[in-house]
């Protein structure tokens, strides 16, 4: 295992201090729901009442690809879609690019594992990249020995930059063919469930695609055996160098004390690893919506997290967390900017 980094605790003097003030608004207790409970938790985050504003919202999205998807057809779209997406996301057109326009969030695409060469992209795309392509799961590690390491110390520098510069709130997005076949297998060995629960239809697979995938992790989960009780040993064996690096941003962002806000079940799966790594980081983590993954819903639940948005989304990249950001804004301009019962004149 890599060494554990010490994760702060929020603030619990903050979320209360919130509370207190939430229930002096002029409204009745509890009027404002989950707004409510979005608004504390954000003062205790950032350990002040009202938070602060969430004005620089980055979402990177880290780019690989999986054997599994070329051996076993377990996606309705061919591999070679992640490289071109990649473009996509560089020309400012894919979904993620246009929504995050919309909050004025800033989107960052990196090559982790893609297979292809990429050669015709900016090299701050490829600066992180560990390898071409993971391994089949079902019939051999997804990683080499050390590229564990290497893809989640990746993501912890990724962390890092965007918050030098000035990040005040991370999400982290995800694009590869086959990746909710490798977040089922992961969800599944951390929390001890079989494939047949976590499967889902991903891209849109028919009820024959859909078999292929519970095989893919039913083999997936039998060949790793033991090893799934060491995080790194998992990541190794059942993940991706891509989903390594979102786990490795996850603990950094938690070491340092800023809030992220989940997307689908590839991110889902990336925090149950990270919380292996790094108890408590799960604290520092809101989940922006229901996907339509069922491992989505198991790993959401074992990190004691609930949804912001159930919109029936599941295309990835971090577009459905970018929908939430207006209601954490909103959460938050209720405690800066609402009036207090006590300065009503009513007699």
């Amino acid at each position: 295992m890599t060494e554990s980094p010490e994760i702060p605790a929020p603030s619990e003097r903050a979320g209360a201090e919130a509370r207190r003030r939430l229930d002096g608004l002029v409204k009745p207790l509890g009027a404002l729901g989950r707004l409510e409970d979005l608004a504390a938790w954000l003062s205790a985050a950032h350990g002040q009442v009202p938070p602060r504003p969430l004005d620089d919202v980055r979402v990177v999205v880290f780019a690989g690809d999986h054997g599994v998807a070329a051996r076993a057809a377990v996606s309705a779209y061919p591999r070679e879609v992640t490289a071109a997406m990649v473009r996509v996301f560089l020309a400012g057109t894919s979904g993620v690019n246009v929504l995050a326009r919309q909050v004025g969030a800033r989107v960052r695409v990196l090559d982790v594992a893609v297979d292809a060469d990429l050669d015709d992209v900016p090299p701050a795309v490829r600066e992180h990249r560990i390898r071409r392509g993971s391994g089949s799961i079902d019939v051999e590690d997804a990683l080499a020995p050390g590229e564990a390491a290497r893809a989640l110390a990746a993501g912890k520098a990724v962390a890092d930059a965007e918050l030098d510069g000035g990040a005040d709130l991370l999400i982290p997005g995800d694009m590869g063919i086959g990746n909710t076949t490798v977040a089922a297998a992961v969800v599944a060995a951390v929390l001890g469930l079989p494939a047949e629960d976590v499967v889902g239809g991903g891209t849109g697979v028919d009820v024959a695609g859909r078999a292929r995938k519970v095989d893919v992790v039913r083999a997936a989960l039998a060949r790793a055996g033991g090893r799934v009780g060491d995080p790194v040993e998992l990541l190794t064996a059942l993940g991706s160098a891509c989903l390594g690096a979102t786990a490795g941003l996850l603990v950094q962002a938690a070491a340092r004390g800023v809030p992220v806000l989940l997307d689908g079940v590839f991110p889902a799966a990336a925090a149950l690893l990270a919380r292996e790594l790094a108890p408590g980081a799960e604290r520092w983590w809101l989940a922006g919506h229901r996907s339509t993954e069922p491992a989505q819903a198991y790993a959401l639940k074992a990190l004691g997290l609930d949804p912001i948005l159930d919109l029936g989304l599941r295309l990835g990249e971090g577009s459905g967390a970018v929908q939430a950001v207006p209601v954490l804004r909103a959460a938050r301009a209720v405690l800066a900017e609402m009036g207090a019962l006590a300065d009503l004149d009513v007699p």
